[in-house]
């Protein structure tokens, strides 16, 4: 993945790259966060390492030593859907276009990779609105593999978050996957 700069307002210049294993703790950090203000969920640290190739990062590149001031991950659940997940932009930051230029990363990764399909569990509806992404109901039949994620998650059975769902542009849904195992809408998610 090719890093992107934005230029900001404010002489904030950010780069969005992919992850390293040092920059784990900035990313833990930036997600505990808002998962202490009931925003996102919260990411253990090993999980963080171990799914570290999904992650991005985005520097403050504007000050003497870059620091980390956002992050997202693509996580490939299919063949033909990936979870934008642990999308956290520093709190002083937020509403600069810095989380939008992460979802952007994500969804050129994506299209890279071939994944017609992006979903999203989240509170910030109008965020993920903002980026093409469409509100979607709990009870629709979602792609199991969408399912199989819920159910390590600590509010399987009393999840607020809110299902997002974007079709990318000129990706082709691949033929000849396998299909995934069938899955139902599991109790409590409705």
């Amino acid at each position: 993945m090719n890093s992107q700069n934005l230029d900001l307002p404010e002489s904030i210049t950010i780069e969005v790259r992919s992850a390293k294993a040092t920059d784990v703790p900035a990313i833990h950090k930036l997600i505990e966060h808002w998962a202490h203000k009931d925003r996102m969920l919260l990411r253990p640290i090993d999980d963080l390492f171990a799914n570290l190739r999904d992650f991005f990062v985005a520097e403050d590149m504007s000050v003497g030593i870059p620091q980390i001031i956002g992050t997202g991950a693509l996580h490939i659940l299919w063949g033909d859907i990936a979870e934008i997940r642990g999308l956290a932009v520093a709190p002083k930051l937020t509403a600069r276009g810095i989380g939008r230029q992460l979802v952007k990363a994500c969804e050129d990764e994506a299209r890279f990779l071939g994944v017609p399909t992006l979903f999203a569990w989240t509170y910030a509806v109008a965020f993920f609105e903002r980026c093409g992404f469409t509100k979607i109901d709990k009870s629709r039949e979602l792609h199991p593999r969408v399912w199989s994620e819920c159910l390590r998650c600590t509010f399987y059975n009393n999840c607020n978050e809110n299902g997002m769902i974007k079709q990318l542009e000129g990706v082709p849904i691949p033929e000849g996957l396998p299909k995934p195992p069938i899955s139902q809408v599991p109790p409590g998610i409705t």
